[in-house]
């Protein structure tokens, strides 16, 4: 069913906007006249042209509203649904519900094409499908066995669970790592800003004596040349390794070697082995947990996986237990996996509670990262600061070396 949005006046001439669905323009308009709203425009919220075949959630300006939508907004809508459903409320009425309570204009127009959807016969799942962009395969799926196994509450629940949980340990890293970050900027930013434009101003002093300088001075003058003349340069050159690194990580063979190094970097490649293991195991759980079979669970997880070698991994494993082996002796002949999930595994497999050792293995590496994350950043801080020290006390250094050697001649 179409989705309108509308600019209006009510009974007391008080502006109004929104969004209402109806089968034509004027069957929208009159459903807004009986409730007292009198429109002055309306347009058709994400109207397919015919014969495009494409989906609306796939179009220019698709992209473009459904990209503002936020993971924690969809987590709440998530759960917002599942609880009107366990109230006994029917779909179409819990998702007309949520059209009318939820705030964010871009998700209300989602919500109100989904639930003229499933008005035209679509199921849920097929109905979300239609927005690939908003909505993962983790969700769909998990949402299709849901509806086949009646238990689309129960998997509403797990699925909020899951982006909530994401959520929160993506805020904490982002929290862990900003002000280290914005400290590194910001005092490089400094630096470049003393030795560009406040030391030349100083060393021209001693340059003007014709003396001969120590070895320190006549580097930093050197280094304070070069930035003042080719500032640009030291700004262009992150800039075009970003961009390098970005056309790189569109290539799939480049984007695979990319993921790779990281993995072999100390530190860095034990904190993502972890989060990868946590990331792996919390989907793979979940999607066993609701009725997906394995080899389909196996196959969301690896096109979710988020790092080309991690897939790779899952793919194989995949294949493997295609043949009639076993997951965890799979994933352990791979160096990539920590050892101890991959024990985990196997005691789930043994023991036939998987989906149980693969949520306590997401819970512990999850722990871990956090712990892990805590732990670099606390490091971080006073390296940064030890760093900009020993840059300033080298341009102190070098400032005061020429005028200990005149008090010394003056004597």
């Amino acid at each position: 069913m179409p989705v309108f949005e509308y600019k209006a006046l009510d009974r007391r001439g008080r502006k109004k906007t929104g969004i209402i669905d109806g089968e034509s323009l004027v069957s929208a308009r009159s459903k807004l006249r009986e409730k007292g709203i009198y429109p002055t425009t309306m347009a058709e919220v994400g109207s397919e042209q015919p014969g495009s075949g494409d989906a609306p959630g796939e179009s220019f300006a698709g992209r473009f509203f459904f990209g503002r939508i936020k993971n924690a907004e969809l987590a709440m809508v998530t759960r917002q649904l599942a609880t009107l459903l366990s109230a006994g409320f029917p779909l179409i009425s819990a998702v007309s519900s949520l059209v009318t309570q939820t705030r964010s204009k871009p998700l209300k127009k989602v919500l109100s094409k989904i639930k003229g959807s499933i008005e035209e016969g679509k199921s849920f799942a097929e109905a979300l499908a239609m927005y690939p962009s908003l909505f993962s395969a983790i969700y769909i799926n998990m949402i299709r066995a849901g509806e086949s196994s009646g238990t689309l509450e129960i998997v509403l629940e797990r699925l909020a669970d899951i982006t909530e949980k994401r959520e929160e340990t993506k805020k904490k890293i982002q929290a862990a790592l900003a002000y280290p970050v914005l400290m590194a900027i910001v005092g490089a930013l400094v630096l470049l800003f003393l030795l560009a434009y406040i030391v030349p101003g100083i060393i021209a002093i001693f340059s003007d004596m014709n003396q001969t300088l120590p070895g320190p001075t006549l580097f930093l003058i050197s280094v304070s040349s070069f930035l003042k003349r080719f500032w640009w340069a030291v700004l262009l050159v992150p800039f075009l390794c970003v961009v390098a690194l970005y056309c790189t990580a569109r290539n799939e063979r480049g984007a695979y070697m990319i993921d790779k190094t990281l993995f072999l970097t100390p530190k860095l490649g034990d904190l993502l082995k972890k989060l990868s293991a946590a990331r792996f195991s919390r989907i793979l759980a979940s999607l066993l947990a609701n009725g997906v079979p394995m080899m389909t669970a196996l196959g969301i997880s690896r096109a979710t996986a988020g790092n080309r070698v991690i897939s790779a991994i899952i793919s194989r494993a995949s294949k493997a237990v295609e043949q009639g082996g076993e997951l965890g002796v799979s994933l352990g002949a791979e160096s990539v996996f920590p050892s101890l999930a991959v024990e985990m595994i196997k005691i789930g497999e043994k023991s036939g509670q998987l989906e149980r050792m693969l949520e306590k293995t997401a819970d512990l590496y999850e722990r871990e990262v956090e712990v892990s994350v805590t732990a670099m950043t606390a490091l971080l801080e006073p390296l940064i600061i030890l760093v900009m020290g020993a840059v300033v006390g080298f341009i102190v250094l070098s400032v005061c070396l020429p005028i200990f050697e005149m008090n010394q001649l003056v004597k």
